[in-house]
């Protein structure tokens, strides 16, 4: 399944989920110690997976015994109250123990997936438990309420505070999401209830359990992301199977009743992905070669240890103003940045190589445009100011394998041979082009040649070819040639004295 997020037609997410993915983040699993490593001061345990999974001692709950205390009396039969009111707690760990006092091979682990497996690296755990609703997130094992920093209102936040503090069962803690500001206890104690029982359903299922084993499977992603961006500014959700309709409008219903209609199926003939403009956008997006509006383009590289991203001004440069030129073209480069992160779902370190600046005050608003830019990212994350070699630098929470998609077609030239950019943006870069010379150099005539196909596809139809509306777009007469000797792909320019006009 492939979910597509757009806000304002552009993509800004892309989700893939695969029905044989089991380790995905949030399933809760009854594992087993396999060996335990002071050096790093973590165990490696096994939840099933080929990899071993990696606990470290930082993501043990402070309660970790309580929690090693409960499993075990769960798979004996041994709790009839799962809820915890009456559950007597061991002593807690302290936060600079070591891995060998808090955990041994004797007794099953519950743990919950922190990070999906990553490359040759198995699952990441921690033991402490959170189950994501709605508005809230609720942990066993503790007796604190947090709250959301994105919510502003310190009266709303103390009030969201005491109303949770007034419906919370003992023992347990509880963050308050930002989708909850505004919202009556009715609501909230509602998400609250189907919290505690999906608790509860944990409990239930231990009884009799050997390790290594599934105890709860996190929702599927439709649902997932629905539950973390459902908002106002939500106009349509498309989906492309009946089942999928229904399991959405019924999930709708339940979170946000008043949205159940934007919920529609996708039934026309060209798939939804194209439709939309998904697959070109897809194909422009997640090449090496980034390019934006203005000309201006990003080079992506990737290593096992970090993501650089290196800012070009191209020869598109519209000030004469080096500095003012250099300010627009990262400005506008964050943002396309911005996009790109969420949507390849990088993570780990990335380093900007930015157009290089002078001006102080140029370099606050760059970085302070990254941070707006970033403030909708869902993922952790911490922006660094430029330094003074004019880099940025980004970390991003890195909690699934990133998302990399190949844009080259077979090319009809060579016959698969070797590999081209993607054809169906062709005249896209054509156009681009044009726009440069017409608008730009002030070329009022020039000729086009191209392959002799690409030729027929520009000049079919009398009066709506192509040719033409690009010639009413750009009031200025173009003539297009053909010439056999190009490849597919090949095209030039040239004036109407047929001298060539060189892009570069």
């Amino acid at each position: 399944m492939e979910i597509a997020l757009l806000e304002d037609r552009r993509l800004v997410e892309l989700q893939h989920e695969h029905d044989d993915s089991n380790f995905k983040v949030g399933d809760i699993f009854l594992g087993s110690v396999k060996r335990l490593n002071p050096g790093l001061n973590a165990a490696f345990l096994d939840v099933g997976f080929t990899k071993d999974a990696f606990l470290h001692y930082t993501d043990l709950s402070p309660n970790i015994r309580s929690v090693v205390k409960f499993t075990r009396m769960c798979i004996n039969g041994q709790l009839d109250q799962p809820l915890l009111d009456d559950f007597k707690f061991e002593q807690p760990i302290v936060k600079t123990g070591k891995i060998n006092n808090a955990l041994s091979k004797k007794y099953p682990v519950l743990v919950q997936i922190l990070k999906e497996p990553i490359s040759t690296k198995g699952p990441r755990l921690t033991c402490e438990i959170g189950l994501a609703g709605r508005f809230l997130v609720v942990s066993p094992f503790g007796k604190t309420v947090g709250i959301s920093r994105k919510i502003a209102s310190e009266e709303e936040r103390k009030r969201l505070v005491r109303l949770i503090e007034s419906i919370k069962p003992k023992n347990f803690s509880v963050v308050i999401r930002t989708v909850a500001e505004g919202k009556g206890v009715a609501e909230l104690h509602s998400d609250l209830s189907a919290l505690l029982d999906k608790w509860k359903t944990v409990a239930e299922r231990l009884k009799g359990m050997k390790p290594p084993a599934m105890v709860l499977g996190e929702v599927h992603k439709t649902a997932s992301i629905l539950r973390d961006l459902m908002s106002e500014d939500f106009t349509r959700i498309t989906v492309t199977d009946k089942e999928t309709l229904d399991e959405v409008r019924e999930y709708i219903e339940k979170i946000a009743p008043k949205k159940a209609n934007i919920v529609a199926l996708h039934n026309g003939r060209i798939p939804v992905f194209d439709a939309r403009g998904v697959t070109r956008q897809i194909k422009t997006l997640f090449g090496r070669t980034v390019t934006m509006d203005s000309g201006a383009y990003l080079v992506i590289e990737h290593t096992e240890a970090l993501h650089v991203i290196d800012v070009n001004s191209g020869q598109r440069t519209n000030q004469s103003d080096q500095e003012t030129n250099a300010l627009e073209v990262n400005l506008e480069a964050l943002k396309e940045i911005a996009r790109q992160l969420r949507l390849r779902d990088l993570g780990g370190i990335i380093i900007i190589d930015l157009i290089d600046m002078k001006n102080p005050q140029n370099k606050r608003k760059v970085y302070q445009a990254m941070r707006e830019a970033m403030s909708t990212d869902r993922a952790k994350h911490t922006i660094l100011g430029i330094s003074r070699f004019g880099v940025m630098e980004i970390t991003r929470q890195r909690v699934r394998p990133e998302l990399s998609i190949s844009t080259a077609e077979n090319c009809p030239v060579c016959g698969g041979t070797g590999k081209i950019g993607a054809s169906v943006l062709l005249l896209d870069e054509i156009e681009r082009n044009l726009d440069y010379l017409i608008r730009k150099q002030n070329i009022k005539s020039l000729q086009l040649h191209v392959h002799p196909y690409i030729h027929a596809y520009l000049t079919k139809g009398y009066f709506n070819n192509q040719r033409k509306k690009w010639q009413r777009k750009f009031k200025t007469k173009i003539r297009v040639s053909k010439n056999a000797d190009f490849h597919m792909m090949e095209y030039r320019f040239y004036t109407k004295e047929g001298e060539e006009i060189s892009l570069t």
